[in-house]
């Protein structure tokens, strides 16, 4: 492949310092971080950064062995029992990885004579693991609920879906959704990712949020977004855990959380249960993003969510000269996504407000996209992006 091919085939991955901080530095440039998932603020935390750092002074950096062969301990299940009485269910299970999580529970509670049901714009994680299991699936519109069909004895109906969804920040109607468990004996899997933590009176998600959290079936959560940190788990009934404990392969072969990484995750599920604050500090700075954007014209779409999504209509080098710009000119980071993710013609600039922005970075990204839109509705992007074009050929 010749080098001419490679520069525009091959995606560069950024590097930057210190990925949660609300200020990064890529490059010789400091920027104001959209792109992290630290919802809550607790990445930098002194109270838990002390906790991960007696617990490493104290056991070590490692994980042991997978967890039916010794690798839990009292933390592991101190943990997983906080978890559930947090969120209401009867046991949960921790896992070292959101996506062998969500691949190994689908994987195990579903077989080849179930039907799901999932939404198109499902994570990954959630399409891998019913895909895995063979069963007949049906993927519906992005928050369009289906007409459920009827199944033979032998089967059963799953519902799979993301409560807030990633990229657009919509929220899955989750009383329409067990609605349909209710009357059709359904099996309801909530991926809660984005709403753990960020949704609901105690932080426990979108089910208290929406009043159904005992309606839920299964309930799938990271430490990866509101406690900025690495793991999973997984909340239901006891029979469910139990089950999963002993048949989930992504588990049984896999290692142990780590003990600084659980005594880390017992610190900031408790600043969840006992900061309200820290709730009321990322809504505010939601609050002022998403409705500066809207007063100013902005298309935010439909997001009910932390998750801010701005649209913007331009081609592929169009975009590349706006982020250049964006990020030189203006110190803002924050995700791009473009075709074929979505529609030509599309940009979608990603947004996640924390905890830790302040204001004062809320009102320079707003006077920062005005500047952009201008720029791009003048046409400035698309000379800077055919020059660039030309220069390559």
């Amino acid at each position: 492949m010749s080098e001419k091919k490679k520069k525009h085939q091959f995606r560069q991955l950024e590097t930057s310092c210190i990925t949660q901080r609300p200020l990064i530095k890529i490059g010789s440039d400091r920027l104001i971080n959209f792109s992290s998932n630290d919802y809550l603020g607790m990445a930098m935390n002194p109270e838990v950064v002390a906790s991960v750092r007696n617990e490493l002074d104290h056991s070590g950096f490692g994980s042991g062995s997978a967890a039916l062969l010794g690798g839990r301990c009292s933390a592991h299940l101190n943990l997983e029992t906080k978890l559930s009485t947090l969120l209401g269910f009867e046991s949960a299970l921790i896992f070292s990885s959101g996506y062998l999580a969500n691949l190994g529970a689908l994987g195990s509670l579903l077989t080849k004579k179930d039907i799901v049901y999932h939404d198109r714009l499902n994570h990954a994680s959630l399409i891998d693991g019913v895909l895995s299991t063979g069963c007949k699936h049906k993927r519906y519109p992005h928050l369009v609920y289906p007409k459920l069909e009827p199944t033979l004895p032998a089967e059963k109906i799953a519902i799979v879906t993301e409560s807030v969804f990633s990229m657009d920040g919509g929220l899955a109607d989750i009383n329409v959704l067990e609605s349909f468990s209710r009357d059709k004996q359904v099996l309801l899997y909530i991926d809660d990712a984005h709403g753990f933590g960020t949704l609901g009176k105690t932080g426990a998600g979108a089910g208290e949020e929406q009043g159904v959290q005992d309606d839920i079936d299964v309930y799938f959560a990271t430490f990866a977004k509101s406690m900025a940190s690495t793991g999973a788990f997984i909340a239901a009934d006891q029979e469910i855990i139990n089950y999963l404990k002993y048949n989930l392969r992504s588990q049984m072969f896999a290692k142990s959380l780590q003990m600084q990484l659980v005594e880390g995750a017992l610190k900031r599920l408790d600043m969840i249960r006992t900061m309200p604050e820290l709730r009321e500090k990322l809504w505010e700075n939601v609050n002022a993003l998403q409705n500066g954007l809207k007063e100013r014209g902005f298309d935010i779409g439909t997001t009910q969510s932390c998750v801010t999504p701005v649209y913007l209509k331009g081609s592929i080098p169009e975009a590349m000269a706006l982020v250049k710009d964006l990020r030189e000119n203006h110190g803002i980071f924050c995700s791009i996504v473009v075709y074929p993710v979505i529609p030509k013609g599309l940009i979608l600039l990603r947004l996640i407000p924390t905890a830790s922005h302040t204001l004062e970075d809320v009102d320079m990204t707003l006077e920062a996209f005005s500047s952009i839109r201008s720029r791009l509705e003048n046409g400035t992007y698309k000379r800077l992006s055919e020059a660039v074009m030309q220069s390559a050929q």
